[in-house]
């Protein structure tokens, strides 16, 4: 095991802004109540070295935003939650994540139940080319979790009122889901994710396809789910991360520069990078 990556705490840095050039992860990166812990990751396409030496934990009943400029391993990272990078040929991740002290990269680990474990949300909503019923039925189907067809009328109705969209689709169940708008697509996703009870939510740019209406619906979603289920949301809108979440971790070019919590990294960064990515220095 490498050595862990070096935190520098609030109190460290209290006489000034940490250098550019110093990158170091700064701020709190561990949490006292964790669902997930991450140490020491790293993650390599093929010769690339795409992350480096990540750790952070992901707190219960908690929504943590990962931003950043564009490539800079947000979305690499997340993707590592739910060992979706294993369907990347070359793709290799080191360290360690667990999910309630058990390792996701152990050998032992049955990737599809991970999956269900640790749900994933897309940028792009992607519903299935099924009834809207049938979208949220396939995977409490396929992992046994109902015995009855009533048991899963309750469940698919259930996990539809708890995405916000039981009220619209209600009288339509049997349409297809690829019928609905963009954003009652996307909650439709979010209601097919929930259906199988995962502990956490990961969700992947969730609003970039979506009009501002539909944007605000799923933001009062988040701050719904997040009473149940832990979040981990990567986005581009500094002022979506800041609405939505408890904690902010803060990617460039592969190094995670700084994690606290929300309000005070959008008031008062500890690390210069961070700063210049909020003011709009770069981006």
């Amino acid at each position: 095991m490498p050595e862990e990556t070096q935190v520098s705490s609030p109190a460290q840095c209290k006489q000034g802004k940490v250098d550019r050039e110093d990158r170091r992860t700064v701020g709190e990166s561990t949490s006292e109540n964790p669902r997930m812990t991450c140490r020491n990751v790293n993650v390599y396409y093929g010769e690339k070295h795409a992350i480096h030496d990540v750790s952070l934990d992901i707190g219960r009943n908690e929504v943590i935003a990962m931003i950043g400029p564009s490539g800079c391993g947000k979305s690499t990272f997340l993707r590592c939650l739910n060992r979706m990078n294993d369907t990347i040929e070359g793709c290799r991740v080191t360290g360690e994540i667990s999910i309630d002290g058990e390792n996701i990269y152990h050998n032992s680990v049955d990737v599809v139940g991970l999956r269900a474990q640790v749900g994933m949300v897309f940028q792009k909503p992607n519903p299935f080319p099924k009834s809207i019923f049938d979208n949220v039925a396939y995977g409490p189907k396929i992992h046994g979790l109902v015995e009855t067809r009533s048991e899963m009328e309750d469940l698919v109705e259930t996990s539809l009122r708890k995405a916000g969209l039981w009220e619209e689709v209600k009288d339509r169940l049997q349409q297809p889901g690829t019928g609905l708008s963009g954003g009652q697509q996307q909650r439709l996703c979010i209601a097919r994710t929930i259906a199988v009870n995962p502990e956490v939510i990961l969700m992947d740019e969730p609003c970039s396809a979506l009009d501002p209406i539909a944007t605000a619906i799923i933001e009062d979603l988040i701050d719904e789910l997040r009473q149940q289920f832990s979040i981990a949301i990567v986005t581009h809108s500094m002022q979506q991360a800041s609405r939505v979440s408890q904690r902010t971790a803060y990617f460039h070019l592969g190094d995670l520069i700084e994690i606290g919590p929300t309000t005070q990294i959008f008031t008062s960064p500890l690390h210069q990078l961070t700063e210049d990515y909020i003011t709009g220095r770069f981006g």
